[in-house]
């Protein structure tokens, strides 16, 4: 990966929407050759997908928490079955294993306390490789994800 696929993956993640021909513009690129470097590094695995971003206040997920969670242990039986029960939650929108106190850190969005309340007792509670779980709850964001830096 060279400087002028960086910018085009830059130029993407800020306008997935854009045209080829205004993409390739803005990277001083031909049309072709631009054209040719999103191709490739879609077929590559570099460029997954292409997404909205929504503002999650605006569509009525209010309460963003944050849960570190500890395992009874890493067999892998307990790490798998936890990473089984995760990936069947949507409300989980990420899942980290990480290092330190904690296993993992997983992020969630919900409308209320209450529905939050409701996936920590029916879902995450219930997943017997958990010992313990920390909730940390978002008072506001100061800065969000909004595309790798690359250089």
């Amino acid at each position: 990966m060279d400087s002028l696929d960086k910018k085009i993956l830059s130029v993407l993640q800020q306008d997935g929407q854009i045209s080829m021909s205004a993409l390739s513009e803005r990277i001083g690129l031909s049309l072709s050759a631009c054209h040719r470097r999103v191709k490739l590094m879609e077929a590559e695995g570099i460029i997954r997908n292409y997404a909205a971003q929504i503002d999650r206040q605006t569509v009525g997920l209010e309460v963003q928490v944050f849960i570190e969670v500890k395992l009874n242990s890493q067999r892998r039986e307990d790490l798998e079955a936890f990473e089984k029960a995760i990936l069947s939650m949507p409300e989980i929108l990420e899942c980290h294993m990480i290092t330190g106190e904690f296993d993992f850190l997983i992020r969630v969005c919900v409308q209320s306390p209450a529905d939050y309340e409701a996936l920590y007792r029916s879902s995450l509670s219930a997943i017997p490789a958990v010992s313990q779980m920390k909730t940390l709850l978002s008072l506001s964001t100061v800065k969000e994800f909004r595309g790798y830096h690359l250089r």
